[in-house]
């Protein structure tokens, strides 16, 4: 009886270790961490900024004191938006909510395309002098299987989630380096947990994030000298319009999760990370879960996900 104990506490400390060193993988010590980053008065340049995570980071950096440019396909979601601060209203409970000074200006667009992004890099510009914080949040996704989809639905995908955003951060870079001797600018990649591990169903959306993460691994690398942050959060399951934004994908198609955060929390948690520097952060519990599992036990994660 004594070796049974003895042999089931043995096996629930193994456990109990595993999910231990799983997480603490999953959150990186930062040996050397960052400064703290002051919100109040800098501008930022927001993409995807009409619905989910982007308008909540958007609504929530002015609320710190954050002057805005919110960019956007949808000219009467960016109006909505930009009404919604003005009011001083929260866009989920309508409570009131202490303003600082900042203040949200909206710009139509389309990230694919180069003249919209060079158009709000000359704003910033001509209007601020500068930038201090570029979050590239826009994004599209696509669910099926790679064998009977098109090879257009991985080009617009790549165009949207990948090279949009590069050649925004390449067309902004030089306002965030002119704000690099009076402060420390910051490029800030929305990405996902499925930027660390791929799913089936998804995967041109997985080789659109895991891309945009390496490119960011890199440019952090590069710009460390010249004092801008190259930023990267990785959001989980988002309860949004993400699965209304589909590209090639039959409409009402659904995509299985467990577990979900509302964009006002995915925003709080981004903001949170922006301020303290974070150079990598998967926001949730379960998504750093994952992320460890597939590195630790690769075999068992394939298993399970292809049943």
């Amino acid at each position: 009886m004594f070796q049974n104990l003895a042999g089931y506490r043995s096996r629930s400390f193994r456990i109990e270790w595993i999910i231990f060193v799983a997480l603490y993988n999953s959150c990186p010590l930062e040996l050397k961490p960052l400064p703290r980053r002051r919100l109040n008065e800098s501008q930022a340049l927001v993409t995807g900024a009409s619905s989910g995570i982007g308008r909540e980071i958007a609504l929530q950096l002015a609320a710190s004191g954050v002057h805005v440019l919110a960019v956007a396909r949808r000219q009467d979601r960016l109006d909505d938006l930009v009404a919604d601060f003005r009011k001083g209203l929260e866009p989920t409970d309508s409570r009131k909510i202490v303003h600082k000074s900042g203040s949200i200006v909206s710009s139509v667009g389309d990230i694919t395309i180069a003249d919209d992004r060079q158009r709000w890099a000359d704003w910033c510009q001509s209007n601020w002098g500068g930038l201090d914080i570029l979050v590239n949040n826009a994004g599209s996704g696509a669910i099926g299987r790679f064998d009977t989809s098109s090879p257009e639905r991985v080009r617009k995908l790549m165009e949207v989630d990948f090279f949009g955003p590069v050649e925004l951060t390449r067309a902004c870079l030089p306002l965030l380096k002119q704000r690099s001797t009076i402060s420390r600018p910051a490029i800030v990649m929305i990405g996902s947990v499925l930027a660390h591990r791929a799913v089936p169903l998804k995967s041109e959306y997985c080789a659109a994030k895991f891309a945009l993460r390496g490119w960011a691994e890199s440019l952090r690398c590069e710009l460390a000298g010249q004092r801008i942050d190259v930023l990267q959060i990785d959001p989980s399951t988002t309860r949004s319009e993400f699965l209304d934004s589909l590209i090639d994908t039959p409409a009402g198609t659904t995509s299985e999760s467990i577990g979900s955060m509302s964009p006002k929390r995915v925003a709080t948690l981004i903001i949170r990370a922006i301020e303290n520097s974070k150079r990598r952060l998967v926001l949730s519990v379960g998504g750093r879960l994952l992320v460890s599992a597939s590195r630790w036990f690769p075999g068992i994660v394939d298993r399970i996900l292809s049943k």
